[in-house]
């Protein structure tokens, strides 16, 4: 029995699209005026470009992708060349999000639609993209990559986790809780 390869990543996307439904919620809001709390957007930003990107997609850029293409999966058209391609995207519109909310902090309160335009592309990318991943790009990993090259890969996140502060992935996980909460307290 092959070990699994994928499963914490499928795991991590749980908590990143559990961000991504509170930031299409507020960039929602943002968009029809009734939610001006930027301070959210940097703090999106923060888990975005630190749990989603600097962490769970460096496993897959570093790790996962690398051990595809070492394996038999071409670097340029294909699976693995459109996930990288929609990294950077997502990229893309972090900074512009984020560069709208700082502005907007700033004063300029003009920025609201460039927030919510920014933040709901993104959302929208990554949901789509997560999908494909989930459902697509690692079935295929696990049929494709032999026992052989599963050992790396594992040891490959170990070393990509070992990188990151103790209480990392709680502080996010805290996060994510504590932005659901204040949703869950406005609501009512």
């Amino acid at each position: 029995m092959k070990r699994d390869i994928t499963q914490a990543l499928v795991a991590e996307h749980k908590l990143i699209l559990r961000m991504l439904a509170i930031l299409e919620r507020n960039a929602r809001a943002t968009a029809a005026g009734t939610f001006k709390e930027y301070r959210f957007y940097l703090d999106g930003v923060d888990f975005i470009r630190n749990y989603a990107d600097r962490y769970h997609h460096a496993k897959e850029e570093d790790v996962l992708f690398e051990s595809l293409v070492k394996n038999g999966m071409p670097r340029e058209n294909s699976p693995v060349a459109a996930m990288l391609m929609e990294h950077d995207q997502g990229r893309a519109y972090v900074k512009a999000m984020e560069e709208a909310a700082m502005a907007a902090m700033a004063g300029e309160r003009e920025r609201d639609g460039a927030i919510a335009e920014n933040a709901l592309a993104y959302v929208q990318l990554l949901k789509e993209h997560i999908s494909k991943e989930d459902t697509v790009l690692y079935p295929l990993a696990e049929r494709l990559l032999p026992e052989a090259a599963r050992d790396a890969i594992i040891a490959g996140y170990g070393a990509a986790e070992a990188r990151i502060a103790e209480g990392f992935t709680t502080r996010y996980e805290r996060l994510v809780a504590a932005c659901e909460q204040e949703a869950v307290s406005k609501a009512a």
